[in-house]
């Protein structure tokens, strides 16, 4: 263990990062997408998950779930306002978590791949990833989730999404935006690597950004990106494509199988 350090007023050990993953500058065990007001992301981010998640989660409110990179726990905070009595987060970066200690959020410092690791298969009802796989080289993918098939029990569901190289404005820009993106997926990519690590019951979705039900200006973006997708695929289909989920960023719903 590192020396310790303050969290929210606590005393606590700061884990050692016992493995070394390829991105340095934006890690996948920590979430980056926090605005910069921290605080306002909570409601933003709850709406954000709940829109897109939230049917996805078991109906058992005792489920052990765990928010891998939860930054200052956005999704902890839903999950923790829709019921779920068993949620934990986790994060690398110390004052992320500081910010969901304020709050009274179950959430710990540690690295992703170390921690799963560390905790017994079967232990979780959910995985829920918050940081975009991207983050990750394709072999540390593959390697990830197949850590965290193990760390399901059977039946249990994992959360995940990713960067869509799929939409003609975004897909190219998503992977050049940030040095340490690795690479894009489509729909069908990102069904295949969960099929070849184990995964079934897997259904691909696009993520929606426009959840502000609210603000009138929000309908108007619903409208212009609803025509868009469909020129998009006008246009895949005279090429022999069958993409059909053209958002910015995709998601996955998935199960480790019974047997």
């Amino acid at each position: 263990m590192q020396p310790a350090d303050s969290l929210a007023g606590k005393t606590v050990d700061i884990p050692r990062r016992r493995r070394e993953l390829t991105a340095k500058l934006e890690p996948f065990d920590s979430f980056w997408e926090a605005p910069d007001d921290i605080d306002s992301g909570y409601r933003r981010f709850g709406l954000y998950y709940k829109d897109n998640y939230a049917r996805y989660l078991r109906e058992d409110k005792d489920a052990r779930i765990l928010c891998v990179s939860c930054g200052p726990g956005y999704g902890v905070a839903l999950l923790h306002d829709l019921g779920y009595r068993d949620v934990l987060g986790i994060d690398s970066f110390q004052e992320k978590i500081a910010h969901a200690r304020r709050r009274n959020l179950n959430c710990r410092v540690a690295y992703a791949f170390d921690y799963l690791e560390q905790s017994a298969d079967g232990s979780y009802d959910v995985l829920f990833l918050e940081q975009e796989i991207n983050h990750l080289t394709k072999d540390e993918i593959l390697e990830f989730l197949a850590l965290c098939r193990a760390k399901l029990r059977p039946g249990g569901r994992l959360l995940c999404f990713v960067l869509n190289g799929a939409n003609p404005l975004t897909g190219a820009e998503a992977l050049a935006q940030n040095f340490d993106h690795y690479n894009t997926f489509s729909e069908y990519t990102l069904r295949q690597v969960l099929k070849h690590v184990g995964f079934g019951e897997i259904e691909v979705f696009d993520l929606n950004p426009y959840v502000f039900y609210g603000n009138p200006l929000n309908y108007l973006a619903m409208a212009a990106a609803g025509a868009l997708h469909l020129l998009f695929r006008a246009c895949f289909m005279l090429y022999g494509k069958k993409n059909r989920l053209f958002a910015k960023k995709i998601a996955a719903a998935c199960k480790r199988p019974l047997r």
